[in-house]
């Protein structure tokens, strides 16, 4: 192979290795024909490797769908999602099951933690479901991080919402996951509680490499992100480099999305709490999804 071939492999060797996830050309319909709706058109896009990633769009825009697609919660229809050079888009059912409990972590809006077990039974429950070893040193880091020492032998009732939500932020970390998706992950908390997990969220990729996709409709939120991307109609129309809060709110004035600006109407005033969306789903199967579909169902 000639030289300049080599360094030309080793390049797209290196490029791949900062990419922990990518889509190509990818696509989902919903509905026949004569009811056709299109949720994603052709996106092409990677997520790279120790950064979060925020994704933003009004209702219907994709964005759900994107994420639901890309950890193979949702199938699409063309197109192809890989996860760790792995092809989410082309496993079955056993594959994406060990997928997801070796490279994929989940954060959840409505929590999903199950009632009857403590705070430290849930975040240790991927593991002893999939048989792992329990890495204590790693667990007491983790709690440590989120700040749930004293709380660790309390259920989901006797915890706050910003509590839970960061129960559910430690089980994700702890199988220490390629890429952690998180869905609308400060939508049921107070402006408090938001800033508690997002703060959690954010030094877990400064510290640890963590690498976060997250999909949310709060420009707060999405301003603790490294990268925003912005959709509508099913296609990606912004790619930010650490926007701040106030760029944010500007791609959105300047796009004239009416219905963006009406949906971030209660997270954008300085004396609001931050909350996206008031009915969250109650089971795990219900959380996994896309609202989206549920959305263009509607």
């Amino acid at each position: 192979m000639a030289r300049h071939d080599t360094q030309t492999v080793e390049r797209e060797l290196d490029e791949r290795d900062h990419v922990v996830a990518r889509a190509i050309d990818l696509v989902k319909t919903y509905g026949d024909a004569d009811n056709r709706v299109v949720a994603l058109d052709h996106v092409d896009v990677e997520f790279e490797r120790g950064r979060m990633t925020a994704i933003m769009g009004p209702s219907g825009s994709g964005k759900s769908t994107l994420m639901h697609c890309m950890a193979g919660l949702d199938q699409p229809s063309s197109g192809q999602v890989f996860v760790e050079g792995l092809e989410v888009s082309a496993m079955n059912q056993r594959q994406l099951t060990r997928l997801r409990r070796q490279q994929i972590g989940f954060i959840f809006q409505s929590f999903n933690l199950v009632p009857t077990l403590s705070a430290e039974e849930n975040i240790l429950l991927p593991l002893q479901i999939a048989k792992k070893p329990i890495d204590r040193d790693w667990f007491d880091q983790v709690v440590r991080v989120v700040g749930l020492e004293k709380r660790l032998t309390h259920r989901p009732s006797q915890l706050s919402g910003g509590q839970q939500q960061r129960v559910a932020c430690a089980r994700a970390m702890m199988a220490r996951p390629s890429v952690i998706f998180a869905d609308e992950p400060t939508g049921n908390l107070d402006s408090h509680s938001s800033r508690e997990v997002l703060g959690f969220l954010k030094k877990s990729v400064r510290d640890y490499s963590q690498s976060i996709v997250m999909v949310t409709h709060d420009p707060r939120a999405a301003s603790y992100a490294d990268r925003v991307l912005v959709l509508a109609d099913g296609r990606i129309t912004q790619d930010l480099d650490r926007p701040s809060y106030e760029e944010i709110l500007e791609v959105f004035a300047d796009e004239g999305a009416t219905d963006a600006t009406d949906e971030f109407a209660d997270v954008t005033g300085e004396a609001t709490d931050v909350t996206a969306e008031t009915v969250a789903p109650a089971t795990a199967a219900e959380a996994g999804k896309p609202r989206d579909e549920q959305e263009h169902r509607a």
